[in-house]
């Protein structure tokens, strides 16, 4: 996906892929050099590879559901580069691709250009740096309990 073209769909609600494992919806937060960020419903903020993206879907009507409201200074983390990314969020327990076997979750111990490191249970993961097609940490929206009551009704 190009940067230039994905930066026109800052602030809107939009698809990441069609469907599978790694498709979400979500609003766009910002375009980095080779990532993008979406704040999601279920996983929080997701941040995407370019790479590995190979569709982007926007209503036409804008009538894509999105049940949270995003905080007026929500803050999350920014970087240039995808590795410089996962650098700044060492140390944080961290979900690496959404689905499927090659779906991890643990603490992001190491970075490097080959490779990210991961401690899942009692073992360290190496995660191949062309595989991540992407990565969500610890942090979340939390629904008002007003929406969360009007979800169980």
């Amino acid at each position: 996906m190009d940067r230039e073209m994905m930066e026109q769909f800052v602030g809107k609600t939009i698809r990441v892929d069609r469907g599978g494992p790694e498709s979400r919806s979500g609003k766009l937060l910002a375009v980095f050099e080779d990532f993008f960020a979406i704040l999601t419903e279920h996983d929080g903020v997701v941040y995407y590879k370019t790479y590995h993206v190979r569709s982007i879907t926007e209503s036409s009507k804008d009538d894509m559901k999105f049940g949270l409201k995003v905080p007026h200074k929500l803050d999350f983390k920014k970087a240039e580069k995808f590795r410089k990314l996962l650098e700044s969020i060492r140390f944080q327990w961290v979900k690496i691709n959404r689905g499927g076997p090659e779906s991890f979750e643990g603490v992001l111990s190491d970075v490097n250009k080959h490779f990210a490191s991961l401690i899942v249970n009692e073992e360290v993961v190496r995660v191949s740096m062309k595989h991540i097609r992407n990565i969500s940490y610890g942090l979340k929206v939390d629904k008002s309990k007003k929406d969360k009551n009007d979800d169980h009704s």
